[in-house]
């Protein structure tokens, strides 16, 4: 079974960076395509970021593009998502998600894996 783990959240002041990593375990990782989803109080929960399964491919919502990367390391079990001029629109919960694909998936609904979250929260 595929377990998601995260950390990295805080509080942070706009325009501060944050890196959130999230630790694989339970399968072979880099079978598995992976993304970054966030769901802010009161919204639906949203694409942030994807990568698949080789690193070769990515997407950004456009909302984040420029100042977030997401990374992974088939080695480590991890993938990362390093987040820099940070905007209290960022506000959210931030969830790591896996599917076992090799594309890039973009649809939150095909993503069978799904951490807990961690919150990040910026102030202006």
């Amino acid at each position: 079974q595929v377990q998601l783990e995260e950390s990295g959240g805080g509080l942070v002041q706009a325009g501060d960076s944050l890196r959130l990593s999230c630790a694989f375990s339970g399968r072979t990782f880099r079978n598995y395509a992976m993304g970054w989803f966030r769901q802010a109080s009161g919204k639906e929960r949203e694409l942030v970021t994807a990568i698949n399964w080789s690193g070769g491919n990515t997407y950004y919502a456009d909302s984040v593009k420029g100042r977030f990367t997401i990374s992974r390391d088939n080695a480590k079990n991890t993938v990362s998502l390093q987040m820099d001029s940070l905007k209290p629109e960022d506000t959210a919960t931030y969830y790591c998600a896996a599917d076992d694909s090799v594309r890039l998936l973009l649809s939150l609904t095909t993503y069978k894996y799904w951490g807990q979250g961690t919150q990040v929260t910026v102030s202006s």
